[in-house]
């Protein structure tokens, strides 16, 4: 049987889940054609909808509605509903992402489960900061390096992305600095909060659309909630976008950060239960985290530059190269890890448009290169000190990707969608720590990840897409390089298929926003993350996984009346659920077959009401749910689930002509709810939990 005819061989209960999910597909339809007649048209500047919203995915450049992808949008909206302290419970708000932190500063981003293989920050997800790659050519992506105030949107694609992205099971995150709508001027922003947190940020904004430059600097400490949790980070950037002339225009950044954050290690149920902030104590002939003052320093230093040129009315080109250094210092618990990451790389792409009548082709072909030189020496931990040198190691890293992609728009709302990518990477070590030195290649075959997709608009507001995508997921160098400085070489790379069936649009005047979808993903080699006693992190090939699920968003504008002191009401609902389970997977004599993948909560729901009053008045609430989560591949320890409540409210006034004040408080896990965010997965001794802050506050103000 291949791959393309299992979604035809559903069991019962994934039968029952298909059903409900297609009578969910199909009501707004039905409901539509009922209302349609009855509902007055309205300018759909009145209230913003994602009928609206202009996402960049797979370069379509289309409104949201158009794009036949699961794609999440997160704009200033959504980011300014919390502490401008951290992008982390935006992001949260979108159904089948998830962004933890075991530490301020610690941070994992996953899309459907790809944290699996995380023991921190990103795997399986491709990150483009602006038209460069942010992910480096060694897998990692310091996502941490970014302050909150250096997003200003992000576009969160699901799914396999390799026909455009890279190799890559989990998707692609797209994250854009600089505002859409731009005005001069300066801002400064100051926030403060629980656990000593400061954040302030200042930014000057110069010139005018097309010659436009942006200087900013955030400053932000903590000392955390639990012991050894003290962090601090510095960013500067400078940016500027320089239209040359009616063809073409460039656009360069340059940016410095450097981070400092305590990790203080995962604990026991014991430890966990008797005192959910200490860091992990001695243990054994094991340190513990105060002992070694364990923490990371990193230091990152990148610049880049992207150029576009219109030849003509049909053909245009996006050309970006960049250079980044990272400095990376990791004193942990068992080893002192050094490791210095310069990198350099680019990405072209062309792009064809032509219109035939009322139906219109988009040809979109590229390519995306990089290279590292990385050098890893690990030490000897003696009390935060380096001691005795272990091993030196030189890593180089290649990669790159050729890809192709053409969009076909018909009469009567048809969209096709067809690409695919030839991915190619290898990594080579030098062990120049042992004599005579040694040196181990490894090169992984070029793999095809094509996608193929279908949307129908069924009326000007309501579209159903359909996708099939393969997917592979690399090991990465670190992956490859056990923390204990052994190389292992026998990890393959992940190899899925996914199918996607959504439906999205507006309804009821573009008072009710949906955006319905249910994936069905097929996954071979699957890599996952173990530690043993002594805090080894290494990887292994897990067999093949069966993960399929239903993602929904509904928002309803109940009230939009301007003139009213209640001016404006939103109630929004987003709903995650993800039956994800070991297909085929037996180590050693164990068998996890049928098994639950560990760390991923089967259902989530966060919910929220937005209001807006008189004189710039404004609060926003939230409510998260979390079922139980597996910690291991056998489901025999187990973190329970949890709920949460937060608030913000605040001010928005005119001070003066042209100056804007705002001024704003809020509560989070108003319920002092104990929980774990960022669960060490598969841990050995049961060290799984990272206990989240409970009741905690803060405040801000800004001046625009």
């Amino acid at each position: 049987m291949n791959h393309f005819s299992l979604i035809f061989t559903l069991k019962i209960n994934q039968l029952k889940r298909a059903k409900l999910f297609f009578i969910l597909l199909l009501s707004p339809a039905i409901l539509f054609s009922q209302l349609r007649q009855d509902i007055p048209v309205i300018d759909s500047a009145e209230s913003k909808t994602m009928q609206q919203v202009i996402v960049n995915a797979y370069n379509q450049n289309r409104r949201l509605a158009e794009v036949s992808a699961v794609v999440s949008f997160v704009g200033q909206a959504q980011l300014n509903r919390f502490g401008n302290c951290s992008i982390l419970s935006a992001v949260n708000t979108n159904p089948g992402v998830r962004m933890e932190e075991r530490s301020p500063g610690s941070y994992r981003f996953n899309i459907r489960g790809s944290s699996l293989r995380s023991p921190f920050g990103v795997r399986d997800v491709k990150v483009y900061f602006n038209e460069i790659p942010l992910t480096d050519p060694g897998g990692n992506t310091y996502l941490n390096q970014l302050g909150y105030y250096n997003f200003q949107s992000l576009e969160i694609i699901k799914g396999p992305a390799g026909s455009m992205y890279g190799a890559g099971t989990g998707g692609a995150l797209l994250i854009r600095s600089m505002p859409v709508c731009w005005k001069p001027g300066a801002e400064i922003n100051y926030t403060t909060g629980s656990f000593a947190n400061n954040n302030i940020s200042t930014a000057i904004r110069l010139g005018k659309p097309g010659t436009q430059t942006e200087l900013g600097y955030s400053h932000q400490t903590a000392n955390g909630y639990r012991e050894q949790t003290k962090m601090h980070r510095d960013v500067a950037s400078w940016e500027t976008l320089l239209k040359i002339n009616e063809k073409q225009s460039v656009h360069a950044y340059m940016m410095y950060a450097d981070l400092y954050y305590q990790t203080p290690g995962a604990l026991t149920i014991t430890e966990y239960n008797a005192n959910p902030i200490q860091a992990r104590p001695h243990s054994g002939t094991n340190p513990g985290a105060v002992e070694n003052q364990a923490a990371i320093r990193q230091k990152n230093f990148t610049l880049g530059i992207s150029h576009e040129y219109h030849f003509n009315d049909n053909w245009q080109n996006i050309s970006s190269v960049y250079g980044a250094y990272t400095d990376f210092t990791n004193p942990g618990i068992r080893v002192y890890e050094k490791r210095k990451e310069p990198h350099f790389g680019g990405r072209s792409v062309f792009q064809f448009l032509k219109e035939f009548g009322e139906d219109k082709l988009q040809v979109n072909a590229g390519v995306e290169a990089q290279k590292g030189f990385f050098n890893t020496k690990d030490y000897r931990n003696k009390g935060g000190a380096i001691d005795t040198l272990q091993t030196d190691d030189d890593i180089n890293t290649w990669l790159y990707t050729v890809f192709a992609q053409t969009d076909l728009t018909m009469k009567k709302g048809w969209v096709i969608t067809a690409g695919a990518s030839l991915n190619k990477s290898s990594v080579s070590f030098t062990r120049l720590s042992k004599r005579p030195v040694t040196e181990q290649d490894q090169t992984f075959e070029p793999k095809i990840a094509p996608r193929i997709a279908l949307l129908k608009k069924i009326t000007p507001d309501i579209s159903v897409y359909v996708s099939a995508s393969r997917g592979f997921s690399t090991p990465t160098a670190t992956e490859l390089l056990r923390s204990n400085g052994i190389i292992g070489t026998n990890l393959q790379p992940g190899d899925g298929i996914n199918y996607e069936l959504g439906t999205r649009g507006t309804l009821l005047n573009n008072k009710l926003q949906f955006d319905l979808n249910t994936f069905y993903f097929l996954l071979k080699n699957m890599i996952v993350q173990r530690i043993d006693t002594a805090g080894v992190y290494y990887y292994v090939n897990a067999g093949s996984t069966k993960q399929q699920g239903i993602e929904a968003n509904l928002q309803y504008q109940v009230i939009n009346k301007p003139t009213w002191f209640l001016s404006k009401l939103k109630a929004w609902i987003s709903y995650t659920n993800q039956d994800f389970h070991y297909k085929d997977f037996q180590q050693v004599k164990t068998d996890f077959s049928g098994k639950q993948l560990p760390g991923i909560a089967p259902n989530t729901i966060v919910a929220g009401l937005d209001l807006s009053a008189g004189k710039g008045w404004y609060s926003n609430i939230t409510y998260t749910y979390s079922d139980a989560i597996a910690l291991n591949d056998a489901n025999t320890d187990i973190a329970g689930s949890y709920n949460l409540l937060g608030i913000r409210a605040g001010r928005k006034k005119i001070a003066l002509a042209g100056l804007q004040l705002e001024i704003f408080g809020g509560v989070d896990n108003i319920f002092n709810t104990r929980y774990s965010l960022g669960n060490d997965i598969n841990a050995a001794a049961g060290r799984y939990y990272n206990a989240a802050p409970g009741i905690n506050y803060y405040a801000g103000i800004a001046i625009h």
